[in-house]
């Protein structure tokens, strides 16, 4: 690690990884120093753009650059876990984009590679690093909510059939859930851990994906999650947390910058408005040079266990929806 900023090396040059870069720009924490992609046009597009000095034609020569910190793998799903990999036995750090992997066996892979090699990962579930969701768990950590009872959370967009488009082609790892369903899946997951009751029903896309699928998680607690997602209309993408003694409201899109409201039974309600520069992303990056400076494997808030078992969850779903199909 050098003494300044953390030097990132961008894996991939989709939309992801244009929005990890504008966002980046918002902050102190680190700067892109290379990108890396499957051509040298490609990679010297997405560089020229950005004011990237290393543009990388492969992703071995990113991982082997020496002027790169940690590696922000930006790819579609099915390539998280070669990518990540590469990026470890090189010896680089990584922040991988959610989903973590396809299933959580892959999952567990990089994790293994990763504790194998001592170097830090994290999943890129840049909801978690967010203002709103910090004040969140500020008031459950007050027991401002008493016992959580419910958790409910949608997200839902519009897209045009494109067989081609990565979340309707199945190669590119498509279907609602493992782009769209994981954000109220993790969000559960953050509030109420695993759940030990699973119904789900899922509908299919023209190409086989799944379009539409719903959830219904239960908990030893006596909690329940009820979440959904969808490729076919853009829905309120709002989430909430109901207590016995108060609820939190979040206002769409609940798993980027939001408002939030506390509402308790009895009491005036309290609402903190989201005033925020940029899409997010830029959390998540401040949280990764935290940990790097501290010389810390993996972050508390984003837990490499917790992924894998974020991803044994959306493979019961899968199961589940499959059998109820």
């Amino acid at each position: 690690m050098n003494d300044g900023p953390v030097r990132w090396g961008v894996l991939g040059t989709g939309g992801i990884a244009h929005t990890f870069a504008e966002d980046l720009s918002l902050t102190d924490s680190g700067v892109v120093a290379a990108v890396g992609s499957r051509s040298q046009d490609t990679a010297d597009r997405f560089a020229d753009e950005f004011g990237i000095p290393a543009r990388h034609p492969s992703y071995e020569s990113l991982v082997a650059d020496p002027t790169v910190d940690v590696i922000y793998v930006a790819t579609p799903h099915p390539s998280h876990r070669e990518n990540a990999i590469l990026a470890l036995r090189a010896g680089k750090p990584v922040l991988v984009e959610k989903p973590f992997a396809m299933n959580a066996a892959e999952a567990a892979e990089i994790v293994a590679v990763a504790r194998e090699e001592k170097l830090f990962a994290m999943e890129a579930m840049w909801t978690r690093f967010l203002p709103h969701i910090a004040l969140i768990r500020d008031w459950l950590a007050e027991g401002a909510l008493g016992e959580i009872v419910t958790v409910t959370a949608d997200h839902g967009q519009w897209f045009a059939e494109d067989p081609k488009f990565r979340l309707f082609a199945p190669v590119l790892g498509g279907g609602a859930l493992l782009d769209l369903g994981i954000y109220p899946v993790s969000f559960a997951s953050m509030l109420l851990g695993t759940p030990d009751r699973i119904a789900a029903v899922s509908d299919p896309a023209f190409t086989g994906v799944d379009a539409q699928t719903s959830m219904v998680f239960g908990y030893e607690s006596g909690a329940q999650a009820v979440l959904t997602c969808t490729l076919r209309a853009k829905s309120p993408t709002r989430a909430s947390i109901v207590g016995t003694d108060a609820r939190i409201e979040i206002d769409g899109d609940f798993y980027a910058p939001s408002t939030v409201t506390l509402l308790p039974r009895e009491g005036q309600p309290t609402r903190i408005e989201s005033t925020h520069a940029g899409r997010g992303l830029r959390h998540q990056a401040d949280e990764v040079a935290r940990r790097l400076a501290a010389g810390d494997l993996e972050s508390p808030l984003m837990p490499l266990d917790e992924s894998i078992t974020i991803m044994e969850t959306m493979d019961a779903v899968q199961a589940q929806a499959l059998r109820e199909g």
